[in-house]
């Protein structure tokens, strides 16, 4: 079984290789895209190391599944592509750092990555962590 702390430490030394960045620019707040200037192809550089580091394999298509819960694009964001109110409490429950009051009917679907923190990183490859021993422990 994987540790809390051991995710933790592969999703920062996966962060801080790809992206070339110190240590301590790698904090549980900082977001991937706007604080540490990640870019999408880094994203995926992000990932494969996590799943060398650690054997927890999350695609890209995975992480925008994950942070919208299902929601169907429709009903995630409206005509105009700004967040609903469904969409805003679904990524509420992904990044409970975002304000969800500040960002209602101002959020534009293509910036809630540039929301994603390292600590939600953490967060979603916990889940498949505790996830994948789940499956390993009934099989």
């Amino acid at each position: 079984m994987i540790s809390r702390d051991q995710v933790t430490e592969a999703v920062h030394s996966s962060v801080e290789s790809a992206l070339g960045v110190e240590a301590d620019e790698v904090t549980p707040g900082a977001t991937l895209l706007d604080d540490l200037g990640a870019e999408s192809i880094d994203l995926l550089d992000i990932l494969f190391r996590i799943e060398r580091a650690i054997g927890v394999k999350i695609q890209a298509a995975e992480l925008a599944a994950y942070v919208q819960g299902g929601i169907p694009d429709d009903e995630f964001g409206d005509a105009n592509e700004i967040v609903t109110a469904t969409g805003l409490a679904q990524l509420k429950k992904i990044m409970p750092q975002i304000d969800q009051d500040a960002l209602a009917g101002k959020l534009a679907a293509d910036k809630v990555m540039s929301l994603f923190t390292v600590d939600n990183l953490v967060e979603l490859v916990a889940t498949r962590t505790e996830a994948t021993d789940t499956v390993s422990v009934g099989a």
